[in-house]
Parts: structure tokens; C-alpha cells; sequence
């Protein structure tokens, strides 16, 4: 009875707390994620999938680390810069934020159009019509509907899971792959350290942290819900990168077998898997797209608006009304209204280049989001009893050193041509 009754409670704890994590690594997978694995798998098939395994462990500490300081301070990650590093430092990093995210905004947008432009409906029409939608979602309802929204859409990433199976992968290579490094010879590519990094900027970006930590205190976590907090955040983790590898295997099953190298975004990825995967994954594959893209319209711009306005000392917070938190409202209608106009008044070829380059930049600005985390997670007088294991410290420490040396990598590669 007494084993019945703790399991009831901690289900209990679990489902209260439950959301925020799920929520966040889920985003993860937007229209700029879904192109990024889908080139992954069209451009080197299988050769990329080991990156999943170090990936997810990484997103996972630097998740829980973001749930921690949370509950722990009751406080955004960017109001703890401000607090403790000076608002001068703050407000350079909330620009460089600001800035990527209104790309991954854009790069939403895109995926809007092009996904409902499968089933031929003009972005002219779509994107205005989901810009609204989406603004009404979080001006309009409170945090426990907005979240049981969010939640809902998270579940739609199960038809990336479906669609690799109807693409009758070669499991057998895919697994090995999964567990197997490739030669060295290959990180000498810079086609592949390109997109290596940029795995890395979409599965582990920089707005995720300011988005999960900033959550986590709206909902109410504190230090008694910590553990069952945990729990949604590495449950959400491996969800997202279990979605992640199918989309890579159902892309390295059709694309890179028929010499389909060259996609430029996810639609095209989607259109190409139509001859030869068939009708059900094109359809799983477009209507994914969709659900993605649109969900990540409302949290980016919701993250970046979080992140700036408890970086400046404004109020903010989807439980506060328009006037409670104006500023708030305001940038998070401007992020929404500029990336949607964007995606309707420049042509789609020259907004592609801002797909990409989100992503890498992301991989890029990383390690000096994870720096700051580091340096506040280890102040004893601020994380008490909470503060990281020398574990925590070394995969987190690794994390940001192999990003900066695969950014440095790159960008020597990319001067020498």
C-alpha cells in the first residue's frame, strides 16, 4: 500500500510539473531542424547519425542544468546575467539573441508557407492567416491553455517516426552507424563539419535555455518539484532526438540512395520523398512540417520576448495580461508581424540563406550561453545544495569546448576555401 500510494504521488508530482521540458526540446525540431536532419541524411546518409547519441546527452545536462537554476532561484537565465554579471554584458547578449532568433522566426514562417504549399494553398494567404493564429494563442489564453497546446503539438512529432518507417530503411546499417564514429578522413570536409556543427546549433540552440529556465518559474517549479522536473526534461530530450534520427534515416533511405543531395528546404525534402517513399510519407512528412513550423512561431517569438524583457528588468510572463506586460506583448507581436512580412515580400530563394545560417549561428553563440550557465550553476551562494556534480561540469565543459574547437574547425576551413 505504502509502494501504491508513493508511486500515486510521484505520477501526481510528475503530471503537475510536466510541460516545460517536453515543451522545449520539442521546439527544437522546427522548420529550420527538419531541414537541417533532412540535408543530414540527403548529403551524407547515414554518416552523421553517431552525432545523435553525444547530442542528446549533451541537450540533456544542459536542459536539466536550465530546470535547476529555475526552480532552485525562481528566476529567468537572463535575469541572473543581469543580476550578476552587470546589465551592460546583458544587453549585448540579449541583441545577439534577439537578432538569431528573429532569423529562426523567419525560418518558421518559411516552413508555414512551404508546407501548406504542398497541398497548394499561397503563402499569401497561409502566413497572415497562422500569424494570427498564433498571436492569439498566447495574447489571448492563459498559461495552463497555452501549455496544453504546446503539449498537444508535441505529440504531432510522432509522424517523423512513421514517415521513416514507411521509408523501409536498412535499420541494420542505420543502427551501426548510430553507434559507430565515421573515419577521421571525414571531419577534413568542410561540407561535413559544416553540418555537424549545425546539428548541434539546431538540437542544442541557445534560445532553449531562456525559453525552458523562464517556464520553469511561470509554472511554478520550485526546489519540492525539481526531481519530477527532471524527469520531463529527459523524456523530452530523447523524444526529440529519437524524432531527429528517423528523419535523418527516412532521408538517407530515399534522398541519398537516389543522388537527391541538393534540397534547400524542408518541403523540397517532403516533395522529393513523394516518388520514392510514396503518398503516406510525403503526407506525414508535409503535415509534420506544418505542425513544427507553426508551433515554433509561437514559441521562438515567445522565448525571444521572455529572454530580452527579463534581460532589461521588464515585467513578463503569458499569465500576465497585455497591459500588465506591454513590452512583452508588444515585441512578441513585432517578432511575429516582421517574420511573417518577410516571408511574404522577399522571394523564398533569398530566405533560405537565413534558414541555414540560424542554425549554425546557433552552434556558433552556444558555448557563450553555456559559459554564463556554468559560471551561475556553480555559485554556491546562489544554487546552495544545488550547485553541478564534477560530472555535470565535465559534459557540460566538454560541450562548449567541442563546439568552439568544431566552430573555430570550420571557419579555418572555410578561409583556406
Amino acid at each position: 500500500m505504502k509502494f501504491l500510494r508513493r508511486s500515486k504521488t510521484r505520477i501526481l508530482l510528475f503530471l503537475a510539473v510536466v510541460g516545460p521540458g517536453f515543451i522545449t526540446a520539442n521546439v527544437d525540431n522546427d522548420a529550420g531542424g527538419i531541414f537541417t536532419y533532412s540535408q543530414a541524411g540527403a548529403q551524407f546518409g547515414h554518416l552523421l547519425l553517431w552525432t545523435m547519441i553525444p547530442i542528446t546527452l549533451a541537450l540533456i545536462v544542459v536542459q536539466e542544468m536550465s530546470a535547476r537554476m529555475g526552480a532552485v532561484t525562481g528566476k529567468g537565465l537572463s535575469d541572473l546575467i543581469r543580476e550578476e554579471f552587470g546589465l551592460r554584458i546583458t544587453f549585448f547578449m540579449m541583441i545577439g539573441i534577439l537578432i538569431i532568433n528573429f532569423g529562426n522566426v523567419v525560418t518558421e514562417f518559411i516552413g508555414i508557407a512551404s508546407s501548406l504549399g504542398l497541398f497548394g494553398l499561397s503563402r499569401f494567404v497561409t502566413v497572415p492567416v497562422c500569424a494570427v493564429i498564433v498571436w492569439l494563442i498566447v495574447v489571448k489564453g492563459q498559461y495552463k491553455s497555452v501549455e496544453k497546446v504546446f503539449l498537444a503539438a508535441s505529440f504531432f512529432y510522432v509522424t517523423y517516426i512513421f514517415a521513416g518507417v514507411f521509408a523501409h530503411p536498412l535499420w541494420k546499417d542505420a543502427t551501426i552507424a548510430t553507434f559507430k564514429p565515421p573515419a577521421p578522413s571525414a571531419f577534413r570536409d568542410q561540407a561535413y563539419l559544416f553540418m555537424v556543427i549545425g546539428l548541434v546549433g539546431t538540437t542544442i540552440a541557445p534560445w532553449m535555455q531562456f525559453y525552458l529556465q523562464s517556464s520553469i518559474v511561470e509554472k511554478g517549479v520550485t526546489k519540492r518539484g525539481y526531481k519530477a522536473s527532471r524527469l520531463d526534461v529527459v523524456t523530452g530530450c530523447v523524444f526529440t532526438d529519437i524524432v531527429a534520427w528517423f528523419i535523418i534515416v527516412a532521408c538517407a533511405a530515399t534522398l541519398w540512395v537516389h543522388g537527391y543531395r541538393d534540397i534547400k528546404t524542408a518541403a523540397d525534402a517532403a516533395q522529393a520523398l513523394r516518388p520514392l517513399a510514396g503518398d503516406y510519407t510525403y503526407i506525414l512528412f508535409a503535415v509534420g512540417l506544418f505542425n513544427a513550423s507553426l508551433f515554433a512561431a509561437s514559441i521562438l517569438p515567445l522565448s525571444t520576448a521572455y529572454t530580452v524583457c527579463e534581460g532589461l528588468g521588464f515585467e513578463s510572463g503569458v499569465g500576465m495580461k497585455f497591459n500588465e506586460a506591454p513590452a512583452f506583448y508588444w515585441l512578441y507581436t513585432l517578432l511575429i508581424v516582421a517574420g511573417g512580412a518577410l516571408e511574404i515580400l522577399i522571394p523564398e530563394q533569398r530566405l533560405i540563406k537565413i534558414a541555414v545560417w540560424s542554425q549554425v549561428l546557433n552552434g556558433v553563440v552556444l558555448p557563450f550561453v553555456l559559459v554564463f550557465m556554468l559560471l551561475l550553476i556553480n555559485k554556491k551562494e546562489l544554487m546552495g545544495e544545488y550547485v553541478n556534480t564534477r560530472l555535470f561540469n565535465v559534459v557540460a565543459w566538454a560541450t562548449t569546448v567541442l563546439v568552439i574547437g568544431l566552430s573555430v574547425v570550420w571557419a579555418f576551413a572555410s578561409l583556406k576555401g
